[in-house]
């Protein structure tokens, strides 16, 4: 049975494949993944057992380039979902504009029962499993929830030693040490940094504009410090204890300090505390979700005051927020271009390795912010010339790149071609 991840991804293809009138094989090979790898993954556990879990590789597109996408440890993963996620990288990497096409891999296990010695067995089982269907010209794995740049440096280990070959590029993601790229850490961050700027720009919001991010982890705290560098105000921020504001702006240093010595941003002083509900409706200009997926629902769209919403997280907006938010003419920048900074980043890692280089952080930021800003572009483009808001403007641009790549490498029947 389709998972509802999976089943939201093939109606969003099958939308955009409607309004461009593709024909129905087309439609076909866009709903269906090219190759679902399924496997069982031994491990060896801290008491010597040797246990067994599922895993899957799913590459849903090659037409632009190999596949790519993270590779998820988690308890609740499934095929479905991974096919599902798959779905969506072929549509991010097509609306970066990235040589790359859409893959995703998953592992049912909770890492936080596993000590770091049962994580690498893992990794290292998974990947020999999965040897066969990865490469550096077919499909690259990166992180995901529940990996890091540790068990992507086990995987291209792990990978050599099935192979024979050394090829640091059959996984990004990866600590310096092993070929990983600078700038990764911060990627994401980034590139919505980029984004924001330009949109506000775009939408005439003063240099000044009122800013809350709703979520202060990684991506959050690194990107509030980015915007109020710039001159941004950022006035409310939330971790998972609740939020904080402050009309005049926050110290976002100073809140990130805060975290790090008392674990959430609500023992900052000197500042007004929020409940989730209440910092949806503070008044500002752009609002960052950059939390969890479903933050927004149509209660918090209704009471939102912003003009402007960039999607940092994986689908923060649910579908009936999103129709609140188009019925009250307020602009959301999608998480498929807004989050797109670490897959950006990814791609400039896997093009180092590729060609045996180390660009450096002020390269990789600036190629970065180039390819932020031109995608962005390419977005505002196509929603005007088809009279879209953003979020299906965004996916019909990548439905049609990914149909115009699979119509060129004819990777239809020759008889189908023909009729």
């Amino acid at each position: 049975m389709t998972s509802g991840l999976h089943r939201s991804a093939l109606e969003g293809v099958d939308d955009a494949a409607a309004l461009l009138g593709l024909p129905d094989w087309l439609r076909g090979v866009l709903r269906q993944p090219e190759r679902t790898t399924a496997v069982q993954v031994p491990y060896r556990a801290g008491d010597g057992e040797v246990r067994v879990v599922s895993g899957w590789r799913v590459a849903h597109s090659t037409a632009r380039g190999p596949a790519k996408g993270g590779t998820r440890f988690h308890p609740e993963v499934t095929g479905e979902e991974v096919a599902g996620l798959a779905t969506l990288m072929s549509l991010k990497t097509a609306v970066m504009d990235l040589p790359l096409g859409g893959g995703k891999g998953g592992v049912a296990v909770d890492p936080k029962r596993l000590s770091a010695a049962e994580q690498e067995s893992l990794t290292r089982g998974y990947t020999r499993a999965i040897a066969h269907a990865i490469g550096v010209e077919r499909d690259v794995p990166a992180p995901d929830v529940g990996t890091s740049a540790s068990h992507m440096d086990w995987m291209a280990d792990e990978h050599a030693r099935v192979t024979g070959v050394h090829e640091p590029g059959v996984v990004t993601g990866k600590s310096l040490a092993a070929h990983g790229s600078l700038g990764r850490d911060t990627a994401t961050a980034a590139g919505c940094r980029c984004v924001t700027r330009a949109s506000a720009r775009r939408l005439g919001l003063p240099a000044d504009a009122r800013v809350i991010v709703q979520g202060f982890g990684n991506a959050g705290a690194h990107l509030a410090r980015m915007l109020a560098a710039e001159g941004m105000r950022v006035v409310a921020v939330s971790d998972s204890g609740g939020g904080i504001t402050d009309p005049a702006g926050l110290d976002v240093a100073a809140v990130e300090a805060t975290k790090a010595r008392h674990g959430s941003v609500t023992a900052h002083p000197g500042v007004a505390r929020v409940t989730h509900e209440e910092l949806l409706a503070l008044p500002c200009d752009v609002l960052v979700p950059a939390a969890l997926g479903g933050a927004v629902d149509a209660d918090g769209a209704a009471a939102l005051q912003a003009s402007l919403v960039v999607e940092a997280a994986n689908g923060p907006c649910t579908g009936a927020a999103d129709a609140v938010l188009a019925e009250r003419g307020i602009t959301v920048v999608p998480d498929v271009l807004a989050s797109g900074g670490g897959v950006t980043v990814s791609c400039f890692e896997w093009q180092q390795n590729r060609a045996r280089e180390r660009w450096s952080a002020e390269q990789v930021g600036r190629l970065l912010e180039q390819r932020m800003e031109r995608a962005l572009e390419g977005l505002w483009h196509a929603a005007e010339q088809r009279g879209l808001p953003l979020r299906p403007a965004a996916t019909v641009l990548a439905v049609e790149r990914v149909a115009q790549a699979v119509e060129a490498r004819e990777l239809a029947p020759a008889a189908v071609l023909a009729s």
